[in-house]
This record gives C-alpha cells, sequence and structure tokens, in this order.
C-alpha cells in the first residue's frame, strides 16, 4: 500500500535504469572540464573555483551535478559560466566579483512593480510552467517505494507537492538552479511555511557548505512574480557567512536570532532550535510577517540548513524615488541575495577591472536598511517573534 509519510523520488527515478556509458562518460567529461576550466583569482593568485569532494558528493548533489553539466552540453544557457572571469577583492570581506557582460540583456525580463512585496500571479505572463521540458532537472512526486528516497520522514504535504528544480537559464554559478515549490499551482513569490520547509530540506540534503539556497522577495529583485528559490555551488566562504554577530534573543524553541556586526548589510542570522523544522518555522514566520508589511527582504539558506541568513533592503524604493547613486545605476547591479551575501555579478569590463573592495560596501551599504530603519524593524520583529512563542 501507499506509504505517504515519504517525501517524493526524483524523476527520473534512482531505482530507474541508470545512465548509458556513453552518457555517464560525458558527463563525468564536462565536470571535469568545467572543474579545470573555472579558476578564481586572489591577489593574483589563481585556484580551482568549484573543486568539490568527488565521490564524498552527496547522492543528490552528485545527481544535480551530472545533470546540470547535461544541459550544458546540450547548450541550454545563455552563456558559458566556466568562461566567465570570477575573482576575490583583497580586503577585509574578500568579496566575490563575477564578470558576465551583458547579462542582464539576456535574463528574462522583470514584469510586474517593484515596490509591492506581496502581488497575484499572472498567468499571461512568464511563469516556470512555461520553460522547456529540457530545462526541469528534478521532479518531486509521491511513491509508493520505499527504497531510493531522499528527504527521509517529511510531512505528507511536502511529498504531496508537485515541486521541481529547474536550471537557471542565465547562471552566476556552477549548478545553478531553480527550485520551484508547488510548480503547477502557479503560486506567487511569497514564502509559505510549507514551501520554506522544502527548501530548508533541499539546502540539508546536499550535505555541502558550499551550495547555498537563496530567496528574493518581490522588491528584493526577484525577477520572476512565480514561486522559487535559487541555488548554486561556490567554493568559498561568503562574505555575510564570516560577518560577526550579537545575540538578539533565545526562543522558546531553541532558535537564536542574532543581528550583524561590522557588515555593509544589516541584517538577521537565525540558528539553532531542536530540529531543522524549528528552524524553518520561526524564519517562515518572520518573513510571512515581513511580507505582510510590505518590507522586501532576502534569505540565504547556509550550511546545509543550519544557519539561515535575512537581509531586509530598499534599494528598489530608493530606484523608484530617485534617491539611488546615478553611479551604482549605471552598473546595473541587482542586488539581490547572493550580491547582498558578498558575490557580485558585474556586467561591464571596466566595473570588473576597477572593482574594490571600497566600492562594494559603498553600493551595499546604499542597498541597505539606515541604521534607524533597521533598529526600528528589530524592535518590530523581536515583538512579533516573542508574541508566539
Amino acid at each position: 500500500m501507499s506509504v505517504t509519510a515519504l517525501l517524493a523520488q526524483l524523476i527520473p527515478s534512482l531505482v530507474a535504469p541508470a545512465p548509458t556509458a556513453s552518457r555517464a562518460l560525458r558527463n563525468r567529461t564536462s565536470q571535469r572540464r568545467f572543474f579545470a576550466e573555472t579558476k578564481l583569482t586572489m591577489d593574483d593568485t589563481s585556484f580551482d573555483l568549484t573543486e568539490h569532494e568527488g565521490s564524498n558528493l552527496s547522492p543528490f548533489l552528485h545527481r544535480l551535478f551530472n545533470e546540470w553539466d547535461d544541459r550544458k552540453t546540450r547548450g541550454l544557457f545563455h552563456h558559458d559560466i566556466s568562461s566567465c572571469e570570477t575573482k576575490v577583492l583583497p580586503g577585509e570581506h574578500n568579496f566575490v566579483a563575477t564578470l558576465i557582460e551583458g547579462r542582464d540583456q539576456k535574463k528574462r525580463p522583470t514584469e510586474f512593480t517593484m515596490n509591492q512585496v506581496l502581488q497575484p500571479f499572472v498567468s499571461e505572463k512568464f511563469n516556470f510552467t512555461k520553460v522547456s521540458p529540457l530545462e526541469v532537472i528534478f521532479r518531486f512526486n509521491e511513491t509508493e517505494k520505499d527504497s531510493a528516497q531522499y528527504f527521509d520522514g517529511v510531512p505528507d504535504t511536502v511529498s504531496a507537492s508537485s515541486s521541481a528544480i529547474l536550471i537557471n537559464v542565465s547562471p552566476i554559478g556552477y549548478c545553478h538552479a531553480l527550485l520551484t515549490p508547488k510548480i503547477q499551482d502557479c503560486l506567487p513569490q511569497r514564502i509559505d511555511q510549507e514551501s520554506f520547509l522544502i527548501a530548508m530540506y533541499v539546502a540539508r540534503e546536499a550535505r555541502n557548505p558550499f551550495f547555498r539556497v537563496g530567496y528574493n522577495s518581490l522588491g528584493g529583485f526577484a525577477t520572476i512574480n512565480h514561486l522559487h528559490f535559487q541555488a548554486y555551488y561556490l567554493r568559498v566562504q561568503y562574505p555575510v557567512e564570516k560577518a560577526t554577530t550579537e545575540k538578539l534573543t533565545s526562543l522558546g524553541n531553541g532558535v537564536s536570532i542574532f543581528h550583524l556586526l561590522d557588515y555593509p548589510v544589516s541584517g538577521f542570522l537565525f540558528k539553532g532550535g531542536a530540529s531543522l523544522e524549528d528552524l524553518s518555522d520561526v524564519v517562515s514566520k518572520v518573513c510571512i510577517f515581513l511580507q505582510e508589511n510590505n518590507r522586501p527582504f532576502n534569505v540565504l539558506i547556509s550550511e546545509s540548513g543550519k544557519r539561515v541568513f535575512l537581509l531586509p533592503q530598499c534599494y528598489a524604493e530608493k530606484q523608484i524615488l530617485g534617491k539611488a547613486s546615478q553611479e551604482f545605476l549605471d552598473m546595473r547591479i541587482n542586488p539581490a541575495i547572493w550580491e547582498l551575501s558578498g558575490h557580485l555579478v558585474l556586467k561591464r569590463r571596466k566595473d570588473y577591472d576597477e572593482a574594490s573592495e571600497a566600492n562594494i560596501c559603498r553600493f551595499l551599504v546604499e542597498a541597505a536598511l539606515s541604521e534607524t530603519e533597521f533598529q526600528e524593524l528589530n524592535r518590530c520583529l523581536l515583538d512579533f517573534v516573542t508574541s508566539w512563542l
């Protein structure tokens, strides 16, 4: 009989026939070629950007790498990320800069207003039900089989979610993918507790600190109003992950909330709790609180779901009000979660060549809330979480 408590198996399933020898060889060759070509430069010294643990990868991440490499071989991406220059900037934070010339002109355009975090789904506009079937890497579906499962012991609602992982056709890093919870339900870009838990399970199953999952709200530079998270692999520690923190409070379920110190973007760190579900529940409720109060934000799920950064921002509002610096508008940087975390995608050779920690810090400060705004948000957030825990 049906085992309804299991999260779905990935389709094509792991118990399906193995790839042909030629395809398996092509995947391994493609992966080795990418790892050989992509270099990171710091202080004029190059080292491997995507070097990984090989056979020590989790089954989930190993499969994801192979499937992503297969789509790369098929020519489905708008650019070859392995040929894009990347460097670590000297300084206290070690920001990462990647040059992808013209990326903003090739990616799918934003089709909604940037001043409202919650907006209705509009089926006539682009959404992920309209992608090519070749862009789909995995589907999650309920299964009756006991074997070859990812994500043991998750709720029935998750296993019945019909979620999918797609390639990002405009990647900024290796294995850049999109997680689309309940894709056929055509949900707008807004976090709910169930969908956020799916993203946390994906981060945990990767079992690798260099594979992060991120979320951008509307007004926080999400470009598609269809519920999705992003993820990719980058073998460096993000600057935000190295930031010092100060504890604000510990909640009854063991989750602790911190705020960032000595980092250009004011934000929160959540960690602890008796389980991943406890941590996910707290973060998702805080995100829902921000959504309902029309406060744009970005989320980074770090360390396989053990730490979650939440970064409120106001750059889109400044653009609308004409208060954004023309210098940074000309650079066409969208401060989404990766940029706020310290990986900057630059579109012009001049900006890449002249990139410095000082300039990046000035840009991130402009995107972030002011100290007064953050302290007010901090007070409201603490009042909110202590009211229900």
